[in-house]
């Protein structure tokens, strides 16, 4: 496999990184933003979307790019590099993924042309409290036929759910199964009640009650294989935001180490204190390995049960990391590293929630552990 960018993938990344440092020069600026509703910068949202990365991954009939997986990554792995608030991945490669996979050319052209264009902002209604991270929706349920539908039922946290031009919502078939639903922003029977996260984003809880909605796709069709492997492609993008969180705050960490002062001598003298820098620097390494090798399953396979298992992989092998290194940041800063002031309290607290969104490492554990028993048996000393 080959992991290095060619020249316009570096062109990307370099321009999203140029674009991102800028805006978030500073954990204070973050904090200015995310103060406020939305919880993100309309201003660099647009910019986003100027610079084409918004559209990545739609196709160019759509008003896409046609990128694939590794340049949605770039993207992602830039977020998270300074932590921007900016919903990407719950916007571009969830929301939108699902429009692209099940939607109508209509629905299509007009979704994800104005995600490309910075210009409409869905949100994904699909978590249930109480649901454990479940891919079949209970808590709302669909009532219906034909092009003539309501929803019924509570879905939180939906993340940028009160800001959202409108939602994509799963819910449970009248028939059995998944069905996915458009419901607009002013629709009646919604109502939306929005809250700030650990992290400083934004969430809400959203509520059905006779709501009119419209089927993305066909009516009444079960699409929960769809919804499973969009779901799978959020979950690799997270593990990228993921990645250059932990990336960021590595580098900070070693930094303070060679700055900060004790006993007249660099932090970075005391060699504890430099083994246990080294542990961090291995578990990101070893994350990127593993989160590039899940990016590039998307790429080339088309197996859809091999790409949720390679997701589920790798949100293991973060969830892990990112508790490890984020901890570390956290303690070798000694008491700065909680304060609001200073950034890597910051970088803990998105890791924390980024962990936990579409499945955390206990649940991605448990998913893997009980398919084991449908590989076959190798035998290391057999013929």
């Amino acid at each position: 496999m080959d992991f290095v960018y060619d020249a316009e993938q570096e062109a990307l990344k370099s321009a999203i990184a140029g674009l991102l440092g800028k805006a978030y020069d500073s954990s204070e600026t973050r904090r200015e933003v995310t103060k406020t509703g939305p919880g993100w910068s309309d201003a660099t949202w647009k910019q986003l979307a100027e610079t084409g990365a918004l559209g990545l991954p739609f196709a160019e009939a759509d008003g896409g790019f046609g990128a694939g997986p590794v340049e949605v990554a770039i993207v992602a792995e830039e977020i998270g590099h300074v932590i921007a608030p900016e919903p990407y991945v719950e916007t571009v490669v969830l929301a939108g993924g699902l429009v692209q996979a099940l939607g109508t050319d209509e629905q299509r052209a007009e979704i994800l042309g104005g995600i490309a264009e910075g210009t409409l902002v869905p949100a994904v209604a699909h978590t249930e409290v109480g649901g454990r991270y479940s891919e079949q929706p209970s808590a709302v349920t669909a009532s219906g036929s034909g092009d003539s539908w309501t929803l019924s039922g509570t879905k939180e946290p939906v993340i940028t759910g009160e800001r959202a031009d409108l939602l994509i919502v799963t819910a449970a078939l009248p028939s059995g199964g998944t069905g996915v639903f458009v419901v607009q922003h002013d629709a009646s029977g919604l109502t939306r009640t929005g809250y700030r996260t650990v992290d400083g984003g934004r969430a809400a809880k959203v509520t059905f009650t006779d709501t009119p909605a419209t089927p993305l796709g066909d009516a009444g069709t079960d699409v929960s294989d769809a919804v499973a492997l969009a779901v799978a492609k959020a979950q690799v993008a997270y593990c990228h935001e993921a990645l250059g969180a932990m990336e960021t705050a590595l580098s900070t960490t070693v930094e303070y180490l060679k700055t900060r002062k004790q006993f007249g001598v660099p932090l970075m003298t005391f060699q504890a204190l430099t083994f246990r820098a080294a542990d961090m620097y291995v578990q990101v390494e070893l994350t990127r390995s593993i989160v590039m090798w899940a990016t590039l399953v998307l790429a080339d396979s088309d197996d859809a049960s091999f790409q949720i298992e390679a997701a589920q992989r790798a949100k293991l092998k973060v969830s892990k990391a990112a508790r490890h290194v984020s901890q570390e940041a956290v303690q070798l800063h000694g008491g700065i590293g909680v304060t609001a002031e200073y950034s890597v309290g910051h970088y803990m607290s998105r890791l924390l929630v980024i962990d936990h969104l579409l499945g955390d490492g206990a649940h991605q554990l448990q998913a893997l552990s009980a398919t084991v028993a449908d590989h076959a048996e190798y035998d290391p000393f057999g013929e």
